[in-house]
């Protein structure tokens, strides 16, 4: 449900200038009950001004005679315009961030080089003549500039850097980068179960009984440890 703009303040006016109950008031400020009856008490930490939310267009002064009249009754505000959000243009960055842009785009030139500028520029919220420069090492800080990962930064998000690198390898028919790092470990790993499964099944057909410590040290025992 929509809140006025200065609860509080609303709250403040509603107390003062209604008859409306702590929980109507509540209800449509978005807060406690409790917070309703410590501005009613004048305990509230903060001396508030109270913000006539009639004159602010938030609600009509009809739905506060229907709510004085009925103590159950639940205030509705007046829908307010629509909330314009920015969907196109590059994304924006904080001022302290933005001298880190030529590292991040460094790292992704030099890590995904199939991502093109234009991703580049939406990830990073840069022009195409950054990216250039940086690209032909023309750029005039490039002695300075130091690839450095972009999320890490802060400049973009780790979602977002996968689905451009998902996206640029499909439009350049590559196969998407997996992670095999730990594959070896994976694959030994898997072996030595494999044969320890055996050699337990070779030893019930020949009725031999395992040494319980010898076993709870083999089922503990690290397979990664070298």
């Amino acid at each position: 449900m929509a809140q006025p703009l200065m609860p509080h303040a609303t709250a403040s006016w509603m107390v003062d200038n209604t008859s409306l109950s702590f929980d109507q008031i509540a209800e449509f400020c978005g807060l406690h009950i409790l917070e309703v009856q410590a501005i009613a008490d004048d305990t509230a930490a903060t001396k508030l001004t109270g913000r006539d939310p009639i004159r602010a267009h938030e609600v009509t002064q009809e739905e506060i005679d229907k709510g004085q009249a009925n103590p159950d009754y639940r205030l509705q505000m007046i829908k307010g315009p629509e909330q314009v959000r920015r969907t196109k243009g590059p994304r924006y960055t904080p001022v302290s961030k933005r001298q880190d842009k030529p590292d991040g785009i460094a790292w992704i030139i030099r890590n995904h080089p199939e991502i093109s500028d234009g991703q580049i520029g939406l990830l990073i919220g840069t022009t195409r003549t950054t990216i250039a420069a940086i690209r032909d090492r023309s750029h005039w800080n490039m002695a300075n500039i130091t690839p450095k990962d972009p999320v890490t930064l802060g400049l973009t998000t780790q979602r977002e850097l996968d689905a451009a690198v998902a996206k640029a390898a499909k439009s350049a028919g590559l196969e998407a980068p997996t992670d095999t790092r730990l594959e070896g470990d994976r694959e030994a790993l898997i072996t030595q179960l494999r044969a320890e499964r055996e050699q337990a099944a070779r030893d019930a057909e020949n009725g031999v009984v395992a040494d319980p410590a010898s076993a709870a040290a083999a089922l503990f025992d690290d397979p990664f440890r070298r």
